[in-house]
């Protein structure tokens, strides 16, 4: 007949070492604490680690989802105004000829340099033909722009109200770009007039002009 082994468990000695493992513990020295609270300090520590990370974590996937989204409607609105330029981009290109025509058309006013002598003849012209008397015609300093030149012109003229509007309107009718500024005009004697004025006229600049402007424009020089 087998006999069967009986292992004697004490749980209230068990209870006793546990008991005894958690008591009067120091816990800002793990190393010394017992073995049971000492892994479980373990545990405990480690899943505060995991939960913050995993915290972090998905605070940082929560700001990049945020940033996704935005760049999503970004991306949607460009989408939508590309479409409608493509949608109309014949309409554009019939606007853009219509402004290079238009353009074209300003360019044809003003004179090129080898006109400028003629454009200053016909203003002086239309001073004489509205019997005008010239004191000063003297043409300034040229001021060159970015796509055309600037003429100032100092002018002073004596003559009757009327010739003097009626020089002012012919002015304003040339074929070329002229204008008045400054204007004065002074009493002189017997219904005589003198108007002073600084008139400019311009030209555009040809293609060499126009190169050399843009090459000796600020942060186009050359390279050291």
């Amino acid at each position: 007949m087998v006999k069967t082994l009986k292992l004697p468990i004490n749980f209230a000695d068990i209870q006793s070492d546990l008991k005894a493992q958690f008591t009067g513990l120091d816990w800002k020295d793990p190393p010394s604490l017992p073995a049971l609270p000492r892994y479980l300090l373990c545990v405990a520590v480690t899943l505060v680690v995991v939960v913050a990370l995993w915290f972090l974590g998905l605070e940082s996937s929560e700001k990049e989802l945020t940033a996704e989204k935005t760049k999503e409607v970004e991306l949607r609105e460009d989408y939508k105004k590309k479409l409608t330029q493509a949608v109309n981009l014949d309409a554009l290109k019939k606007q853009r000829e219509q402004v290079q025509q238009y353009v074209t058309q300003l360019e044809k006013q003003l004179p090129s340099k080898a006109e400028m002598d003629a454009l200053l003849s016909d203003i002086n012209q239309a001073g004489l033909g509205r019997s005008l008397q010239f004191e000063l015609f003297r043409p300034g300093q040229v001021s060159v722009k970015e796509y055309y030149a600037e003429l100032p012109i100092t002018v002073r003229v004596t003559g009757r109200y009327h010739d003097i509007g009626a020089f002012a309107a012919d002015i304003a009718n040339l074929s070329r770009i002229v204008t008045l500024n400054n204007l004065s005009i002074t009493p002189v004697k017997d219904g005589v007039l003198s108007m002073d004025t600084t008139a400019k006229t311009f030209r555009y600049l040809d293609k060499e002009e126009v190169a050399l402007q843009r090459k000796s424009a600020p942060g186009n020089g050359a390279k050291k």
